[in-house]
């Protein structure tokens, strides 16, 4: 037996999220039937995120232990001829044993993006949140400053996902402009259930007017969730990059 590390990307519109569910088609689900027709058996696989219904991926990290039949530089090759085409391995290959890719993980870069166009774009309407409305970009660019650091990010946790702590470290987060899209990049060592679309919906009630910046504040200081923002729909998040 043997580790192998695959690198995946995926667009998450018709799956439940990435891990297995009883009553649910999902990412881990078709990967793993992939996997099971090329090894005859069923093989279990871990992943760095999981990423929620609706929301996509383009590097997502898989790890998992089979035999040594199919060599490493061949397998991501191979998954792409038995995988949905909605679901391409981008890199593949084997590893030292003990490599996990939840556990191993250092930090993860996500993106959100918003559709501030007039009327819906039907290209990016699985991939982007619309508002019409216009976002003042310096307000939230302002405001994201705020969330860089070690902080308490509990009033910005969906419930649902036991945790030890719900500490966790921002180094980066960035607002920008390109035509039409609102591209929010976030860059940290972990990130709560929900609490990146938290986060993003926050600071869209900023660029709205909704919001201001002492308000956020309360909610990151205090814990005060009633000042932070509702949760934005999962399609126009990303997982981008794990960080090892």
């Amino acid at each position: 037996m043997a580790t192998y590390k695959l690198v995946i990307s995926y667009d998450g519109t018709a799956y439940h999220g990435f891990q297995y569910q009883e009553n649910a088609y999902t990412v881990q689900e078709a990967l793993e039937k992939a996997i099971h027709k090329l090894y005859g058996e069923m093989i279990r696989v871990g992943a760095a995120g999981r990423t929620d219904a609706g929301v996509h991926a383009r590097g997502q990290v898989v790890s998992f232990r089979a035999p040594e039949t199919i060599p490493g530089e061949r397998l991501g090759q191979a998954l792409r001829g038995v995988l949905p085409r909605d679901i391409v391995v981008v890199e593949a290959g084997r590893v030292d044993d003990g490599f996990l890719s939840r556990k191993d993980a250092k930090g993860k870069v996500y993106t959100y993006t918003i559709d501030n166009g007039p009327h819906k774009d039907v290209f990016m309407r699985n991939y982007s949140w619309h508002l019409p409305r216009r976002l003042d970009l310096e307000k939230m660019q302002k405001t994201a400053i705020l969330f860089l650091g070690e902080h308490d990010f509990k009033s910005f946790q969906a419930a649902g996902s036991p945790v030890k702590t719900t500490v966790r470290t921002i180094s980066s987060l960035t607002v920008t402009k390109k035509n039409r899209f609102v591209v929010l990049r976030f860059e940290g060592n972990g990130f709560l259930y929900k609490m990146v679309r938290r986060i993003t919906g926050t600071l869209a009630r900023v660029g709205l007017g909704k919001r201001e910046p002492g308000e956020v504040l309360l909610a990151l200081r205090d814990g005060e969730r009633r000042f932070a923002g509702p949760t934005a729909p999962p399609g126009g998040l990303c997982l981008e990059k794990v960080l090892y």
